[in-house]
């Protein structure tokens, strides 16, 4: 996997889940939800650099 889209997709599912976590501490729906959408990318982002890794080798 690249570094730098390494470093992208971990990014982006740890500001996911800070955004899901603070959603929930102040009770907004809205926030949780953004969060939980923008750990599924970066879920998706991995899975996608892994999957190119693989065929490379």
């Amino acid at each position: 996997m690249a570094s730098g889209e390494k470093a992208k997709s971990k990014s982006e599912q740890v500001v996911g889940k800070v955004k899901e976590t603070v959603g929930r501490a102040v009770g907004n729906e809205r926030m949780t939800a953004e969060g939980r959408a923008q750990q599924s990318a970066g879920d998706a982002r991995q899975a996608k650099e892994k999957t190119k890794d693989a065929f490379r080798h």
